[in-house]
C-alpha cells in the first residue's frame, strides 16, 4: 500500500519529489490551495484508489510563529484557525458554537515517525486559515487564542477531514517560508522552504502506519 502526500500546488509537489528516492512507495499530488479544494481534491484521490493508500500527509510551505524562514514544523494537531464566528465578544470557535470541532487529531504513530526521522523539526499546533494572516493586530489575536502554535498554512484541516473520512490516519508537515505577521513579502524565502521539503521528503518512507 501507498502513503499519499498531497500539497497545495505544484511546486511544493516538485520539491518532495525531488528529495524521495527512486522506487519510493510514495505518491504526491497537489490538490489546491485553501480548505475547501483541499479537501475536495484530497477526498477524490482517495475515492478512486479504493484501499491503495494507507496513510494522508499535507505537506507544504507556510508560515512559522516563531520559527524562522528554512525550518521544519510537524502539527500535533490540525486546528482551522478561522472556522467559527465573529461576535461582540469576539470570535467563537466551531467548537464553542457547538456545531462539531474545529480541531483535527494526527496519528499519533505517525507523529512519532516523523519526529525521529526529523530530530531538527518542531512540533506543536499547525493553523489552518482561508485568509493568511498580514497584520500586527490579526497575528496577536491568533496568538492569544492559539499560544501553541508553530506554523500557519491553508490546507492541513482540509485534508485531515478527508483523511478521517476514508478511515485513514493523517499527519501535516510544514517548511517554513515566512514568520507570520505583518506581510512583507521581500522578506519571505521561499527557494528555502522548497529546500527544507526536498530534504524532509526522505522522512516520509520511514512512515509505517
Amino acid at each position: 500500500m501507498t502513503l499519499l502526500v498531497v500539497t497545495a500546488v505544484a511546486a511544493e509537489a516538485e520539491a518532495l519529489s525531488r528529495g524521495l528516492p527512486p522506487g519510493t512507495d510514495v505518491t504526491v499530488a497537489p490538490v489546491g490551495v485553501g480548505p475547501a479544494a483541499a479537501a475536495a481534491g484530497t477526498a477524490r484521490l482517495l475515492a478512486l484508489a479504493g484501499d491503495r493508500y494507507r496513510a494522508v500527509v499535507s505537506a507544504g510551505i507556510g508560515g512559522g510563529i516563531g520559527l524562522d524562514p528554512g525550518a521544519i514544523a510537524l502539527a500535533t494537531r490540525c486546528v482551522a484557525a478561522d472556522l467559527g464566528a465573529d461576535s461582540p465578544q469576539g470570535f467563537l470557535s466551531l467548537d464553542e458554537l457547538g456545531f462539531g470541532s474545529a480541531v483535527a487529531e494526527v496519528d499519533a504513530a505517525l507523529l512519532a515517525a516523523l519526529r525521529k526521522a526529523l530530530p531538527d523539526a518542531v512540533a506543536g499546533e499547525v493553523l489552518t486559515v482561508s485568509t493568511v494572516t498580514g497584520t500586527a493586530e490579526g497575528t496577536a489575536e491568533l496568538l492569544r487564542r492559539h499560544p501553541t502554535a508553530v506554523a500557519e498554512a491553508m490546507e492541513g484541516y482540509g485534508v485531515a477531514c478527508a483523511a478521517q473520512g476514508a478511515g485513514l490516519p493523517f499527519a501535516e508537515l510544514r517548511t517554513i517560508s515566512n514568520v507570520v505577521g505583518p506581510r512583507d513579502r521581500a522578506a519571505w524565502r521561499i527557494g528555502d522552504a522548497f529546500a527544507a521539503l526536498t530534504t524532509a521528503a526522505t522522512a516520509l518512507t520511514a512512515l509505517r502506519p
